[in-house]
């Protein structure tokens, strides 16, 4: 998820987003277990889990690296096929049990569990990433303006297409997909008058693997390049792979999403096909509040990343788009209207 100056600096957003984190409460670095010493952050992961090169992995990443400098041995652990909230909840409520501090719920699922836990256990500092409804003193809601690199995603994709036909391939027909479909339509059609974004999703709900089926999104793909699409962009975790694979069969452009799917190790076979990727820094967010626990301030409320702070952004790895001044300067306006107001995003 790294970029060249053009557009920002990856590494910098970390700091920057940082920067935007409100922090509040009492010091608190043990849990109600009544161990002294944190044994470090604590990660439940949301559908698709550890190595789905997107949402959760940008998770780990943050991890990692409160572990590297905070000396911590933290720990994560994957969802499970079909597990209720109940389920989530005695997750929760057994790593901060344990002695973990952060522990944070990874993707809006655990929007219920969080919040269950967090009463029982008021001296564990918890969040919840992709949620703003738990208001409880001792959770933090990391949330993210994911249709605002959506909207670049668009711009992007209305200046590469050549058949006036792009596609976007959402995971779960839920509210916070709904926000990346938005962006990216109004960029399309801010962009390029003409354009037509066919859309479809997954499934209804989590449950039935649109988070977690790259075979599902391969086949969603491969509809939407069939009917004229030559830009496909997938906000649909694990399931995005088969979006970036039928793209590359193809020789269709991708466009990949929260982390910067071109450097991923697991999809080098087609990063050639991955013209961007709408990031949104999840690995900031993580480590961010990992830090305000270690620094004895921790962040609780709303904690929201956007462009403006640097909590999402457009990757600038792929050197086609890199090196395209056309694409270039229609993000770079586009980036800057959204931050000084005169480009208002739509979230559905």
């Amino acid at each position: 998820m790294r970029r060249v100056s053009r557009i920002a600096v990856a590494g910098v957003a970390t700091a920057a987003f940082a920067v935007s984190v409100s922090a509040c409460g009492s010091s608190s670095t043990s849990s109600s277990s009544g161990d002294d010493k944190n044994l470090g952050l604590a990660l439940a992961y949301d559908v698709g889990g550890k190595g789905d090169q997107s949402f959760n992995d940008a998770a780990t990443a943050g991890l990692e690296k409160a572990d590297k400098e905070f000396g911590y041995k933290s720990t994560a652990v994957e969802p499970q096929d079909g597990e209720s909230d109940a389920d989530k909840v005695q997750r929760l409520e057994s790593l901060a049990k344990q002695g973990y501090n952060p522990v944070i719920g990874v993707g809006f699922a655990y929007a219920p569990a969080v919040k269950e836990a967090a009463a029982k256990y008021p001296k564990t500092t918890f969040g919840i990433v992709d949620d703003e409804q738990t208001k409880a003193d001792n959770v933090a809601d990391l949330v993210f303006s994911e249709e605002q690199a959506s909207y670049l995603a668009g711009v992007a994709a209305a200046k590469a297409t050549k058949s006036n036909v792009v596609g976007f391939v959402g995971g779960v027909d839920v509210p916070l997909i709904h926000k990346f479909e938005a962006g990216y339509k109004q960029g399309v059609a801010d962009t390029k008058k003409g354009v037509t974004v066919k859309s479809q999703y997954l499934t209804e709900t989590a449950a039935e693997g649109g988070f977690s089926s790259p075979d599902k999104g391969e086949s969603a793909a491969e509809g939407q390049i069939d009917a004229g699409a030559d830009v496909v962009y997938a906000a649909a975790g694990l399931s995005g792979q088969g979006v970036i694979k039928a793209a590359n069969a193809n020789k269709v452009w991708a466009i990949g999403v929260d982390s910067d799917q071109y450097k991923q190790d697991a999809l080098k076979t087609y990063k050639d096909s991955i013209l961007t990727s709408a990031m949104k820094n999840v690995e900031g967010a993580v480590y961010t509040l990992a830090k305000s626990v270690e620094d004895g301030k921790p962040a609780t409320g709303v904690v929201r990343g956007d462009l403006a702070n640097g909590g999402v952004s457009l990757s600038n790895s792929n050197p086609v788009f890199a090196g395209n001044k056309e694409m270039q300067d229609a993000v770079k306006k586009a980036e800057e209207g959204i931050k000084n107001g005169t480009i208002k995003v739509q979230t559905s």
